[in-house]
């Protein structure tokens, strides 16, 4: 593989979603991911859709070496600073405090590895007086502002439903390493801390709330599909109950949609010749097309997108994903090989580099699977590994 960061040694401490996902992403470009497990019973991913072959952790271990450790150990906390000692990064996302308690705190690690990049992913950050909670997405979601701002007006705030605020996390935290990386390489020589919360980079991206409250107390309110910046902006049903979505917040993409739909006149009405206008009236808008939408079916619809050039498209599940052209010409899915499912299909790693291309090497491994390659190389005999594994440190 010529990946960008082949090279790159990262231990990958953390469990389930965002520090794993992280770790993913380097090990989709490249870098030598050892995933360090518990050795009763692994990362709790592995439990995630079990029933269906451990889908979860397939996809998201893929490309990792996957060792047994048992961090609350003496003997386990020895061999960590051993793998510490040739690495470029380690991740871990457990409480705040924990690994200073095993005794792995920066101080300890640095030491051991003064070029290590600690990248340390948690709810709520390494400070702050909720450090200490839990840190599920759910909660994050709910309280970044997302949930409120998300669902139908005279609806519950409406939590999203995948793992959205980890894997946020995961690609913030994925920056951030590389810049601590690059600091360390051409700037300074040392390593640092990463402190990567689930809060801050989802309530980073949801918008100027904050610059809008503190201006004049402005709280922005649930309102389903529209915007308060364009219109017409939603999904609507067709006659055989499908969906499609369109966005027309530009004069010509406005005249566009409604000409398509046979609505042009209503362009000379005040409440549809604007964009503010519309906005403003943004309920008659969203009925006037949801009508004249619900007078026509997927096939019809799709024919108007493509002929007219449409901001418009059909809202697709996963199986409309799978056929449609441009995921396949592009090659967005992969099949991965599995010795018991005969492939895991997944996305292909994103974005694309043209020179060194990023790749699935191999699904996520079975627990272990590389203890004897992975600290063979760190000159444990087989005889000790062995002892090891009986005294259930590996």
């Amino acid at each position: 593989m010529n990946g960008a960061l082949t090279g790159l040694r990262v231990i990958d401490c953390s469990r389930l979603i965002a520090g794993g996902v992280l770790a993913t992403v380097l090990a989709d470009h490249g870098a030598d991911v050892i995933k360090v497990e518990n050795p009763r019973g692994g990362d709790p991913l592995r439990t995630w859709l079990r029933e269906r072959g451990e889908l979860w952790w397939k996809v998201y271990a893929r490309g990792k070496r996957s060792v047994t450790l048992n961090l609350t150990h003496p003997r386990g906390q020895q061999l960590l600073k051993r793998l510490v000692s040739s690495a470029d990064v380690l991740i871990e996302n457990y409480v705040p405090g924990t690994f200073e308690r095993w005794g792995l705190g920066w101080d300890v690690l640095s030491a051991v590895n003064p070029r290590l990049v600690f990248a340390r992913v948690s709810g709520w950050g390494q400070d702050g007086p909720y450090r200490d909670r839990p840190g599920f997405g759910t909660m994050v979601e709910a309280m970044s502002g997302f949930a409120h701002t998300t669902g139908e007006a005279d609806g519950p705030p409406t939590l999203p439903s995948f793992p959205m605020a980890d894997m946020v996390a995961a690609l913030a935290g994925c920056n951030a390493v590389l810049a601590a990386l690059r600091h360390r390489d051409q700037v300074s020589g040392r390593g640092q801390v990463v402190d990567i919360s689930l809060y801050e980079p989802l309530l980073s991206v949801l918008g100027p709330d904050a610059a809008a409250y503190a201006l004049d107390r402005t709280v922005r309110q649930r309102h389903g599909n529209t915007s308060d910046n364009a219109s017409p902006r939603g999904t609507y049903r067709t006659i055989d109950d499908k969906w499609v979505a369109l966005s027309a917040s530009t004069p010509a993409s406005a005249t566009a949609v409604f000409t398509a739909l046979g609505l042009a006149d209503l362009l000379e009405d005040p409440r549809f010749a604007t964009n503010d206008a519309r906005v403003e009236y943004s309920e008659l808008v969203d009925e006037t097309l949801a009508r004249a939408i619900g007078q026509r079916t997927i096939a019809e619809m799709r024919e108007l997108f493509e002929s007219r050039d449409l901001t418009a498209c059909a809202v697709y599940d996963i199986a409309d994903i799978t056929r449609d052209p441009h995921v396949v010409a592009r090659g967005i899915l992969i099949d991965v090989p599995d010795p018991k499912l005969g492939a895991v299909r997944m996305t292909a790693p994103t974005p694309r580099l043209s020179e060194t291309p990023a790749a699935v090497r191999w699904i996520g491994p079975p627990l272990g699977a590389h203890n004897r390659e992975v600290y063979g190389e760190l000159g444990v005999s087989d005889a000790e590994l062995d002892e090891l594994r009986r005294d259930a440190i590996v």
